[in-house]
């Protein structure tokens, strides 16, 4: 009998017969050790416990403390979910149950919508099907066989995956004890090896098969799973602390924004959530005044030549709003699109003029007002939108200065997320895809230059193998907030290419036309985006600088009221936005309300605060108050109101 090599991770090599399995590999070793492994890797490839192995290879025996064990616990949950489904509704059909980040999702061809009191039921159900150690085997069958099994069973979306699936691509199908799923696997060995007390379901969605509108509507119902009860219980507390700080909900309470059916996608601020807004963008002028920025500003619609020129009406159309116009003795229309981002249009503020050497590197900035078109069912709040401005920014320079252009924009953004509260970041350079344009030696100096410019900034960085655009390498900055979620939002992005399409010279020393490099760059991206992220890290509770609504003068009784009208009119002065609150309501329902609009101080007048020309200053989140003097608490307040740059 032929044998074959498996190499272990401690770098032994053992030999075994063609067609040993990785339980047999494991058993061989030790009981306890094929007890405890659930999968394996051969040559970094996720594998079956039960797929035989005919060749050498390096192999790694995984337990469910590793990610493939995670995922394998997943992946076997979503199995289970749905032979639960059938075995409680068996007129169900069954479509694809893939694993998410924290979880799986299962859809589900029913005619009844699924109920609260039906998820009870199907977790119930699980439980039953974990408990009884069901074992799970697999088979390789013919496409042929696979399409009669499913077609007698009535399940047309397996049929239509099955036709998916490449030629020469094995067809799997797993049995679950005597339930039985079409899938790609690997799985578990038997149902018993799932944690019965560490998943939970976690609702019902509608999801249209393969995300095709035209097709049938599917209910999705999604879960979590974990290793353990204790992971799950950490999990279920970090969405209800995701859930209060819900922009969306903070949004409402705070009266920052709505939005509405007749602009899907699109941004109606209210006076507090402008203010935000522009409190914010204030400052990134004020940084990018210092940082040597030239700011402009250029149309939202623009003629499709343009795009074509650019290359994104060839490959970003589906995302741009087209507008068509009947000008005035025109034959046909003129078609213009909303732009979608800001690029083309500064490359032709550089075009502008005749630019030297000496004018690079030339940093230009816009707060550009763009529209993409997102499927409504992408669309989440502020934070995924159609309209949105974006603290656009593009940087002129030659191929060496990327790198100390590079380093300049890295201190230059750490600053401003440190203003902002975020000192937990990384960076992510992504490097050369495999289509792409340029020589491997351009590839190589401008990968080496962004990642010399991370460590000269003083900041390690991880590699995206492969994420590069076409035509650059770049990097991307990822925000970590309060709760632990990351938010990508910076990105510094290498573009020789479209300075090429779109005739970008400058005159060099040696008197030639040269191309220019275009650094794209941007710190916060899109405004809404970031300030939904600002709301959901600070959970409503905002810098007292960027607050909209700082300080509330809120009275005891109406004798004070000529009073709080003096403070407010004093705080004002001192550059804090302030307001009267003279309503005839008791002083602790005017504290609840404000509290919950999240004012971070709230100044209360009784007949002896007017009588000692104090005031009463209660912090949100504060139990107790202190009675201070007006001017000891207007200068404590106007220290704290002024922005991080300008103190």
């Amino acid at each position: 009998m032929a044998e074959i090599t498996l190499t272990f991770p401690d770098g032994n090599a053992r030999q075994y017969p063609a067609g040993t399995t990785p339980a047999e590999v494991a058993g061989s070793i030790s009981p306890s050790l094929a007890k405890r492994t659930v999968g394996a890797r051969l040559d970094g490839q996720d594998w079956d416990m039960a797929w035989p192995i005919h060749e050498d290879a390096a192999i790694t025996l995984e337990d469910a403390k590793s990610d493939l064990g995670l995922e394998l616990i997943r992946h076997d949950f979503a199995h289970v979910m749905a032979k639960a489904v059938q075995a409680l509704w068996p007129e169900t059909k069954v479509t694809i149950g893939p694993v998410t980040e924290t979880g799986w999702f299962y859809d589900f061809d029913r005619a009844e919508p699924f109920t609260t009191e039906d998820l009870a039921a199907i977790e119930a159900k699980m439980k039953q099907i974990i408990n009884a150690n069901e074992p799970i085997r697999t088979e390789v069958w013919s496409r042929e066989d696979a399409i009669a099994h499913y077609e007698a069973q009535g399940e047309p979306f397996k049929v239509e995956l099955i036709a998916r699936i490449p030629e020469g691509a094995p067809i799997r199908m797993y049995w679950h004890g005597d339930w039985q799923d079409l899938c790609r696997g690997p799985h578990l060995s038997h149902t018993g090896q799932l944690p019965a007390d560490a998943f939970k379901l976690m609702g019902v969605s509608g999801a249209y098969w393969f995300g095709d509108v035209t097709r049938p509507q599917l209910q999705r119902i999604t879960g979590v799973a974990f290793r353990n009860r204790e992971d799950l219980k950490a999990h279920l507390t970090f969405l209800e602390e995701a859930a209060k700080r819900d922009h969306r909900r903070l949004g409402r309470e705070m009266d920052l924004f709505h939005m509405q059916e007749e602009a899907p996608g699109q941004v109606f601020w209210h006076p507090n959530g402008w203010r935000i807004y522009t409190v914010l963008q204030d400052y990134i002028r004020r940084r990018q005044d210092r940082g040597g920025y030239v700011e402009v500003n250029t149309p939202q619609v623009v003629n499709r030549k343009l795009w074509e020129a650019s290359g994104h009406w060839d490959n970003y159309q589906d995302h741009m709003f087209i507008v068509e116009v009947d000008e005035e003795h025109a034959r046909e229309k003129t078609v213009n699109a909303l732009k979608p981002m800001n690029c083309p249009c500064h490359v032709q503020v550089f075009n502008h003029g005749l630019k030297s050497y000496r004018d690079l590197p030339l940093r230009m900035a816009e707060f550009g007002s763009c529209a993409r078109y997102e499927p409504s069912g992408a669309l989440h709040g502020i934070m995924r939108v159609r309209g949105f401005t974006q603290d656009d920014g593009h940087i002129f320079c030659t191929e060496a200065q990327i790198e100390s252009e590079t380093k300049t924009f890295i201190d230059f953004l750490s600053g401003i997320y440190a203003d902002l509260g975020f000192e937990g970041w990384r960076i992510k350079l992504s490097t050369r895809p495999e289509k792409r344009i340029g020589s491997e030696e351009s590839w190589d100096r401008t990968e080496a230059a962004l990642g010399n410019a991370c460590k000269a900034a003083g900041y390690d960085y991880e590699i995206s193998e492969g994420e590069g655009a076409f035509y650059g390498p770049k990097l991307e900055f990822v925000l970590t907030d309060a709760i632990g979620r990351d938010w990508q939002c910076g990105t510094l992005q290498v573009d020789p290419n479209l300075p090429e399409r779109l005739d970008a010279s400058f005159i060099g020393q040696d008197g030639a036309k040269h191309r220019p490099v275009m650094l794209h760059r941007a710190v916060v991206g899109s405004f809404e985006r970031f300030i939904g992220i600002l709301i959901e890290n600070w959970a409503g509770k905002l810098p007292f600088w960027l607050a909209p609504r700082q300080v509330v003068v809120a009275t005891i009784t109406s004798e004070a009221d000529a009073y709080a009208h003096e403070v407010v009119e004093a705080l004002r002065a001192a550059g804090i936005r302030a307001e009267a609150d003279t309503r005839n309501e008791k002083i602790n329902y005017k504290v609840r309300e404000h509290s919950v609009g999240k004012v971070p101080a709230i100044l209360a007048l009784g007949a002896r605060e007017v009588e000692e020309r104090t005031v009463s200053l209660r912090r949100l989140g504060e139990q107790g108050s202190r009675t201070l003097p007006l001017d000891e608490v207007t200068a404590e307040l106007a220290a704290e109101a002024t922005p991080p740059d300008l103190r």
